[in-house]
């Protein structure tokens, strides 16, 4: 009995360790940016800054399948599947668009542009120039499924309806967290404004 509450105490111990690391190695990763214009009960409206994207479509709209093909793709690339062999340093968050194809997008750090950016080895990935937009957006904690993103999106819908704010169809959801992350996680879903 003494060694399985050992063992046990010591699996408790690593899960804590490599959660409080997750929590402050995500702190110094590069988001993508914005002001804050204004704030409602569940939404705020922001203002993003233009910015580079590295994108991969697939040809699924559901995020449960296309999430991890379109992650792993995209890390592939950061990770050094590029002709310099050169590792990129992971940002915040990752987005979707939520149309009857997904766009995964990852941001690509500030130090790059597409002239210094390195080539890709999976012809898949393309380099997307988002210029500056106004978004309403609306969080959610806990892990993303295809039924919280629709709910989220929904809500977010309503509240716009009743605050009479006019929207595109253009819906993102965003992942903030690292996969292996369990505490504290942060999910949005933003659509663009007229």
């Amino acid at each position: 009995m003494k060694i399985i509450l050992s063992i046990f105490g010591i699996i408790l111990v690593l899960f804590i360790i490599s959660q409080l690391f997750f929590l402050n190695s995500q702190r110094n990763i590069e988001t993508y940016a914005f002001t804050i214009i204004d704030s409602y009960e569940t939404i705020e409206i922001r203002q993003y800054e233009a910015s580079l994207f590295t994108s991969v479509q697939m040809p699924s709209n559901n995020y449960r399948k296309t999430s991890s093909k379109g992650f792993s793709v995209l890390a592939g690339y950061i990770f050094g599947g590029n002709d310099k062999e050169e590792k990129i340093a992971m940002t915040s968050p990752v987005a979707m668009s939520l149309k009857d194809s997904t766009t995964m997008l990852f941001l690509v750090p500030k130090k790059y542009t597409k002239d210094n950016l390195p080539v890709p080895n999976d012809s898949s990935i393309e380099f997307k120039d988002i210029p500056e937009k106004r978004v309403a957006a609306i969080s959610f904690g806990g892990w993303a499924s295809d039924s919280k993103i629709a709910s989220f999106k929904s809500k977010l819908i309503t509240a716009l309806n009743t605050k009479g704010i006019e929207y595109t169809d253009n819906f993102y959801f965003l992942g903030y967290n690292a996969p292996m992350e369990v505490f504290n996680r942060k999910n949005e879903i933003i659509v663009e404004l007229k």
